[in-house]
C-alpha cells in the first residue's frame, strides 16, 4: 500500500472521530462557517473575473493568455477540492505532499501576488505621465483574494474561523512532509598501501627468465630481418645463405617454427614459462640442435626442448 493511499485510510478513519474536549462544531449544513465565508469571496472573485481588467479594450483575464491560471484558475480548484472533501468521504485529500487546507492557502496567496503585480504597474505607468490604463476588477479581484488568505492562512489564528483547525484528528505525514533524513560525510579512501620491496628469490627468478645481452641482440637482429621488406629482395624465397641451411647447433640464424602439438617452453632451471603449438608461429633465435631457443611475443625468451616434427618456416 503506498503512503498516500494510507494516509487517505487513515485520514478517513480519523474523519468521524472527536475528542471529548471540544466542543461540537456547528456550520451551514455540511461546511463550517469559514468554508462557507471562503466560497462567497471565490464566488464574487469567480463572477467578478469576467469583466475586463482593461480601460482601453474588453480584456478580462480569460482573454490574456495564461494570466487565468492563477489569478483564479488555482484558487477555484481550491475551493472545489474544499467542497468535495466534505460531499465525498472517499474523495480526493491532498495536491502532492500538501493537504487540501495548505494547497488553498499557497493558490490565495500566489493569486493575491499577481494582482497586487497588476495594481504596481498601473500605478507606475500614472506616475510616469501615462494614463490609467486599468479597471476596478484588478482593486476587487486584490481585495477579495486578499480576504481568500486570511480565510486560509491567518485562519487558525482568528476566532470564529480558528474552529475549524481544533480538535482535528492526528494522522501520519506524507512522506514528502516528513523531517528530512542526516546527510552522511562520504567516507575517506583508505591509502593504499606502499609497494613492498622485491625479495632475493624474485630478483633472482626474474633474472632467470629475462634474456640475456647476448640473445637481446639476437633477438634484434632477427627482428629487423623479419620486417625487412619484400621489394627488397629478389625473391619471395626465405633469405638463407649455405651456412644457414646446414642446420648446424649453435647458429644464430632466427627462423619461425611451428610446433605439431602444444610444447612447454621452460626456462634455465626448467621452469615452463609459456606455449608454443600448432595455432601459432612462434620465433626461434638459436638454433642448438636438440633445443631451440624461443621468445615469446611479449619479450620472454625460454627453451624448447622437444623439437622432434617442428615445422620451420
Amino acid at each position: 500500500m503506498t503512503d498516500e493511499k494510507l494516509d487517505e485510510n487513515l485520514e478517513a478513519d480519523a474523519s468521524a472521530t472527536t475528542y471529548p474536549e471540544e466542543p461540537p462544531q456547528y456550520g451551514v449544513g455540511p461546511f463550517t462557517i469559514r468554508e462557507v465565508a471562503l466560497g462567497g469571496v471565490w464566488l464574487l472573485a469567480f463572477v467578478v473575473s469576467f469583466f475586463s481588467i482593461t480601460a482601453i479594450r474588453f480584456e478580462s483575464v480569460w482573454t490574456s493568455g495564461l494570466l487565468w491560471i492563477l489569478t483564479i484558475g488555482v484558487p477555484t480548484a481550491a475551493v472545489f477540492l474544499i467542497a468535495l472533501r466534505r460531499l465525498s468521504p472517499d474523495g480526493i485529500r491532498r495536491v502532492g505532499s500538501l493537504g487540501i487546507d495548505q494547497f488553498a492557502s499557497v493558490a490565495f496567496s500566489v493569486s493575491a501576488i499577481l494582482w497586487l503585480q497588476l495594481i504596481w504597474e498601473t500605478v507606475a505607468i500614472v506616475i510616469d505621465g501615462g494614463p490609467w490604463v486599468r479597471t476596478w476588477v484588478i482593486w476587487v479581484s486584490f481585495f477579495l483574494m486578499v480576504a481568500g488568505v486570511f480565510l486560509t492562512v491567518f485562519a487558525p489564528f482568528i476566532a470564529p474561523f480558528d474552529e475549524d483547525f481544533r480538535g482535528r484528528p492526528e494522522i501520519p505525514a506524507h512522506r514528502n512532509a516528513r523531517p528530512v533524513r542526516a546527510v552522511s560525510a562520504r567516507p575517506t579512501p583508505e591509502p593504499r598501501p606502499a609497494p613492498e620491496p622485491e625479495s632475493a628469490d624474485e630478483t633472482a627468478a626474474y633474472a632467470a627468465v629475462a634474456p640475456a645481452p647476448a640473445a637481446a641482440e639476437a633477438i634484434a637482429a632477427a627482428d629487423e630481418q623479419s620486417w625487412e621488406p619484400e621489394h627488397a629482395r629478389d625473391t619471395f624465397e626465405p633469405v638463407e645463405t649455405a651456412e644457414a641451411s646446414a642446420e648446424e647447433p649453435g647458429r644464430h640464424q632466427a627462423f619461425w617454427a611451428l610446433a605439431p602439438e602444444d610444447r612447454d617452453v621452460v626456462d634455465e632451471v626448467g621452469i615452463p614459462i609459456f606455449r608454443v603449438g600448432p595455432t601459432a608461429w612462434a620465433l626461434v633465435i638459436e638454433d642448438r640442435g636438440d633445443t631451440f631457443v624461443v621468445r615469446h611475443e611479449d619479450g620472454r625468451v625460454g627453451y624448447l626442448h622437444d623439437v622432434e616434427g617442428v615445422t620451420r618456416g
